[in-house]
């Protein structure tokens, strides 16, 4: 299906790999997996040319197709979110329009017996040929499919795209993906947007899925679920294993093992070669015999051993002083955003030592109730009541609102030490990945995988007796969630977590609080009796939502068929005129400070920017923070 031949990219005057050679055939399901920046995305980013100053080959075999999930969503305003996804569909589309106008000319002429007649009749029949070939008539049921797995609702599904946040119209761009049922499809992190019950469905999908899949995730058992080969890149090149994951996981310690028994033997020939070369250097007999040793010794491949094992990582958050018996307690808790009500009715209380994971779909108001819990928000309704004693450490999803821009990793990681942590940071930030120069780096400039790994080494330096986490593992390489599960896993003190990774959760966690249509209720038991229970539940939930949607159709078909009364339209005068105009420019110009925003992070990731590409960034991000309020101050004039 595809061939990569004698494949290298040079990357900040280094390669990032050099003469890969693999082959990708039709019911390869390829994991990708390596540490950060060791060049995943960009091979997916080759695969598709996107990326083409390379050496080496890509070749593909016929005209295949190639699908990616792309990050920069270009929707169409006005579209519902069914004509959106309909939009996968582009070649039937063009089909369907085709045979329109044949149709139409079929029952416009008259000239039956004329060759361009019969012309038409077997162009009709052909275009019909096609559609059947590409299932075009069991196209709405595979649409309903894809969106009920990806947690839409029937009332979704005619709802304006421009309704729903960045999280769930990236699951539009993921369901147009999945119609397309392309030869080979390219996915990198396709579970960031999504909840528990939609990644097991998605788990569940690319498993039965007729194509190619090479796929870039930080979920373990996502990846051993759906991946039947792994791809391993290390050292500047590729080790292919023919298994997934976890299979991977046993062959890889193997092969380390090997690994570092051949360096053993290179550090013995290396070291009796540069005992060679001292001794005989300086012999008029023996120099040229030198010297064709440092010429041997300078050509060698030298055998680099991988340093992923994070067992030598003894890290730990520490508990301060101990609390009362109740943490939290809350009674009647609800909060709401304008006419939007996120949950209400809530009451729980939370013991000293326990640890809760927050579940449900995006959206349900897990990050709310753990800014209410932590502080961050105090407007709401009912009440909730702070235990005796208790000291919180809170994890924000969102990094870049709690980091200072102008400062250092290093500085940053200071300013939030204690007098008995000081001398630890370094040693802290060297467990976190941070070494050498990288504690010089502004934190402006981090990644989103860095700046989650200086947030959690922040909370270690301090003592606190409760932890709340809002996806804590969120850009995080396999190797960094192992490390923060392991200190986790020590923890004393009492933990609120917010994650989507069940592998993480496993062991982390041993109560529920599930998040559901606007209430919240208690589940006593770990991850995986919890999903048990959820699946029953999902079938229940997706069958009455089908059921909802036939009703739905049958009453807009009944609808369809009434006659048409002209309504007067709603009186609008000039200042909501004037003000919808306004509105719609800074929409506008919102949309092209984000795009602009997210180009500049993405080359960002490429190379170190300059200061004058840093000031501009900043700059930009100011614009946006002014064009957004302002957009809240026009909807404000709006609606009063």
């Amino acid at each position: 299906m595809l061939s990569v031949q004698s494949l290298g990219l040079h990357h900040s005057g280094n390669y990032l790999f050099s003469n890969v050679n693999f082959t990708i055939k039709k019911d390869d399901k390829i994991g990708l997996v390596g540490k950060n920046g060791a060049g995943k995305s960009t091979i997916l980013k080759m695969f598709t040319g996107e990326i083409n100053f390379y050496e080496g080959t890509i070749v593909p075999e016929g005209n295949i197709t190639i699908g990616f999930l792309k990050q920069d969503l270009d929707f169409v305003k006005g579209r519902t979110v069914w004509n959106e996804t309909m939009q996968a569909f582009e070649k039937v589309n063009e089909l369907k329009n085709e045979l329109d106008e044949v149709n139409i000319q079929l029952t416009t002429r008259t000239d039956y017996e004329s060759d361009s007649y019969d012309q038409l009749i077997q162009k009709m029949t052909d275009l019909n040929d096609l559609l059947m070939h590409h299932d075009a008539y069991n196209l709405e049921g595979d649409v309903e499919k894809v969106l009920f797995g990806l947690g839409f609702k029937a009332n979704d599904f005619h709802k304006i795209t421009d309704e729903f946040s960045g999280g769930w119209r990236m699951r539009i761009e993921l369901a147009k993906l999945l119609l397309q049922k392309n030869d080979l499809m390219l996915l990198d992190e396709p579970t960031n947007h999504l909840d528990m019950e939609s990644i097991i469905w998605l788990e569940s999908f690319l498993k039965e899925y007729n194509g190619a899949i090479v796929l870039v995730s930080h979920d373990k058992q996502f990846m051993t679920a759906v991946c039947n080969r792994t791809f391993d890149i290390n050292n500047k090149k590729i080790d292919d294993y023919k298994a997934n994951y976890t299979k991977y996981l046993e062959l890889s310690i193997e092969r380390k093992e090997k690994q570092i028994q051949a360096k053993k033997n290179q550090d013995v020939e290396i070291k009796q070669m540069e005992d060679n070369i001292n001794r005989f250097r300086a012999s008029a007999t023996k120099s040229s015999f030198a010297q064709s040793l440092i010429k041997k010794l300078d050509k060698l491949d030298r055998i680099e051993v991988d340093t992923d094992d994070v067992s030598k990582f003894n890290i730990r958050f520490v508990q301060s002083v101990v609390p009362g018996k109740i943490v939290f307690e809350a009674k009647n808790l609800g909060k709401a955003y304008g006419k939007k009500q996120v949950f209400d009715g809530v009451d729980f209380f939370v013991e000293r030592g326990e640890k809760i994971a927050l579940l449900g779909q995006n959206g349900q108001g897990k990050t709310t109730l753990a800014k209410i819990l932590s502080g961050e928000i105090n407007d709401y309704s009912g009440e909730w009541n702070l235990g005796h004693n208790v000291n919180i450490g809170y994890f924000a999803q969102n990094q870049e609102e709690v980091l200072t821009p102008n400062k250092t990793v290093l500085e940053e990681a200071e300013d939030a030490a204690t007098e008995e942590t000081r001398p630890r940071v370094r040693d802290l930030l060297g467990s976190f990945l941070f070494q050498g120069d990288d504690v010089t780096k502004k934190t402006k400039v981090l990644s989103g995988g860095e700046r989650n790994r200086l947030a959690l080494c922040k909370l270690l330096l301090r003592p606190f007796n409760v932890l709340i986490m809002d996806e804590p593992t969120n850009h995080l390489d396999i190797q960094s969630k192992e490390i923060i599960k392991m200190a986790l896993n020590k923890y004393e003190g009492t933990l609120i977590v917010i994650s989507h990774d069940r592998e993480f959760l496993q062991g982390v966690a041993d109560k529920i609080f599930e998040f559901r249509d606007g209430s919240m209720k208690e589940f006593l038991g770990d991850i995986n009796e919890y999903l048990t229970y959820r699946q029953k539940e999902s079938i229940r939930e997706i069958s009455a939502e089908r059921s909802k949607l036939q009703e739905s159709k049958a009453e807009r078909e009944l609808e369809a068929s009434k006659p048409i009364v002209e309504k007067e339209p709603a009186f609008e005068s000039k200042e909501q005129k004037v003000l919808k105009n306004k509105l719609q420019k800074t929409e506008e110009k919102i949309a092209d400070f984000e795009k602009t925003i997210k180009k500049l992070e993405r080359e960002f990731t490429q190379k170190n920017p300059s200061a004058k590409e840093l000031e501009d960034y900043e700059l930009l991000k100011e614009d946006l923070a002014k064009e957004l309020q302002l957009w809240e101050d026009i909807a404000l004039e709006m609606e009063n």
